[in-house]
């Protein structure tokens, strides 16, 4: 049997040999790898792979990594998961104990992560590790007490490994769709509207003798939600949990619109469909430029009521407006977007993370101009405050506003 060889990396045997012996646990340790990353990997293309290994040259890595991509991934959302996986996973060992010893200070400069590499990291440590935290994580499982206190505890004072938490439970939550009665009908056995053309359209069957009457019924439709999120420095730890719960809603409910707001407005709707959360979250914060930075309400209002109002807000839809109200430049225009954007939805609700303090009373000026124009107000600062809110936009849609204008031009 041939001997191994190490080249680019890659620690693997030669390319006439069978599929057996290095190679073959290479390939398998790989597959159980991307499995626990999320990517449906079974037996049947290990065993594609080995055969295909056997084709190409095993000492050129850009041919390995090609050939296993083809094999592994059906997928799109898929493809950045296995380019991390496969550039973790076949490195020399001395890198691969200096990233596993390596634990860089809070206070160190560190690069940002890359989509999903906390998932590939996690998914490629070692076995001692992931053993140890199961039992770990068994236990906060069953244990009634750390569950109402990660329900109740603040986004803004967890820890890491409480945000892992919280996002997969969030990933887990689901909308039920409120019904919105529409003006269009429908076929439907119990409408109460006679459909007379499918009636006569029946009758030529018998001989223009009518004997079963069609009828038409309403459509009803769920609510389109817009969101308005807020990105300044005070507001990102709140608004990055929210848009997890945003990703998780909009698979069941496609029309979902999310607007972040800073110094200026960004469309993320688009970004925010991507399958892979991780991936959803990084093309939401790649696409602005002023994450965590100042905060222009007014001016952000005045650009979404002007460019996207008549685009997003018609047929009753229901607006979420994350935001803490602190307002560097509050005056009338503040409260003219507020009634502006009051008039042309159906529902506005506000939801403010400075409520989760009790004695919170109405005391910034900017605060005290948007609060007139808003339906509800609601905490958003934990697992509770979000399970309200679905509670909320799952109950029956309120009677259209006697003052409700036209979406703006």
């Amino acid at each position: 049997m041939a001997a191994g060889i190490v080249r680019n990396g890659l620690q693997l045997m030669a390319s006439s040999e069978p599929p057996t012996g290095l190679i073959a646990d290479n390939v398998v340790g790989f597959a159980r790898a991307l499995r626990a990353a999320g990517i449906p990997v079974g037996p049947g293309a290990v065993i594609d792979a080995l055969n295909a290994l056997r084709l190409i040259d095993i000492g050129n890595r850009a041919d390995v990594f090609a050939t296993l991509e083809s094999v592994f991934v059906t997928r799109h959302e898929h493809m950045l998961v296995f380019a991390q996986a496969f550039d973790l996973f076949f490195r020399p060992a001395e890198e691969w104990k200096n990233l596993l010893d390596s634990v860089p200070l809070p206070d160190q400069a560190k690069p940002k992560p890359a989509p999903a590499s906390r998932r590939v990291q996690e998914a490629l440590a070692p076995q001692q590790t992931m053993q140890a935290a199961q039992p770990e994580e068994q236990e906060i499982r069953l244990s009634v007490s750390d569950h109402e206190i990660l329900q109740k505890k603040d986004f803004a004072q967890m820890s890491a490994a409480e945000i892992a938490q919280v996002t997969r439970a969030i990933a887990q939550m689901r909308l039920p769709q409120a019904e919105l009665r529409t003006r269009r009908f429908a076929p439907d056995a119990r409408g109460l509207k006679l459909d007379l053309r499918r009636t006569i359209r029946a009758s030529l069957r018998t001989g223009g003798e009518i004997v079963d009457l069609r009828h038409l019924g309403r459509i009803d439709k769920p609510a389109p939600i817009v969101a308005l999120l807020d990105i300044s420095g005070s507001m990102s730890e709140y608004t990055r949990l929210f848009l997890h719960f945003l990703h998780a809603i909009t698979d069941a409910r496609k029309r979902v619109s999310v607007f972040l707001f800073g110094t200026r407005l960004s469309n993320v709707t688009r970004a925010l469909r991507a399958r892979d959360p991780d991936e959803a979250l990084a093309s939401c914060t790649s696409t602005v430029e002023d994450w965590a930075g100042g905060t222009r309400i007014a001016t952000s209002l005045q650009t979404f009521n002007k460019l996207w109002g008549r685009r997003v807000l018609g047929q009753g839809a229901i607006v979420l407006l994350i935001s803490d109200g602190l307002e560097r430049e509050a005056d009338s225009k503040l409260a003219f977007e507020m009634d502006r954007l009051h008039r042309s939805c159906r529902r506005l609700i506000w939801l403010n993370p400075l409520l989760r303090y009790s004695g919170f009373e109405a005391k910034a000026q900017g605060i005290k101009m948007m609060l007139p124009y808003v339906d509800e107000f609601r905490p958003v600062h934990n697992l509770s405050s979000i399970e309200d809110l679905i509670a909320a936009l799952s109950a029956a849609p309120m009677p259209p506003r006697r003052d409700a204008i036209r979406p703006a031009a």
